[in-house]
């Protein structure tokens, strides 16, 4: 199990600093994952997190796979899994805006494995859309206890979330089409 990460600053590291490293570490990764290490690395250190994961949307948006977990044995790097409509989903991946479930109750809504999250001792989660060429190619997921994150921290996560978007790309093949 992961453990939290709680920044000593409520908003972590000089925010603005923190982001131009990720951005600096993201220019220079020869891998994608070293890219999504790097995100991972960002965002523990400015908001803190139990979990972080990131699922790119196949082309079609009918599927979603993970292709990074913080914690792989509770979340592994295991294919493609169907993504059905859901209110979730229209918020995020067809609405492109962020999302936040603050307590239980909204992860209870938005997630059918809610009893695995609350078993990792996560309670609210920051989820935002990572758009490229005009459309969500994924989503970065950012999970810790119940009511540790608020606007501000879903701010700092979208701020972060354009760094990964040509490794994503990458990922996805779509670089060079």
């Amino acid at each position: 199990m992961s453990t939290p990460s709680t920044p000593a600053n409520p908003l972590g590291a000089e925010p603005v600093a923190r982001l131009a490293r990720l951005a600096e570490a993201a220019a220079a990764a020869s891998t994608p994952q070293a890219v999504f290490a790097a995100a991972d690395a960002a965002m523990k250190e400015l908001i803190g997190h139990r979990l972080f994961t990131l699922l790119f949307v196949v082309p079609g948006g009918a599927e979603v796979e993970r292709i990074y977990s913080s914690d792989p044995v509770a979340y592994p790097l295991t294919g493609r899994k169907p993504m059905g409509p859901t209110p979730w989903g229209e918020h995020v991946i067809v609405g492109r805006r962020a999302w936040l479930g603050r307590d239980m109750e909204a992860i209870r809504w938005a997630f059918f494995d809610h009893a695995l999250i609350a078993s990792l001792g996560c309670g609210t989660c920051i989820n935002v859309p990572v758009c490229a060429l005009g459309e969500v190619v994924g989503t970065m997921n950012v999970l810790d206890r119940e009511h540790a994150f608020d606007e501000r921290h879903v701010a700092l996560a979208q701020a972060a979330a354009p760094a990964l978007a040509p490794a994503f790309l990458a990922v996805m093949g779509r670089l060079k089409g």
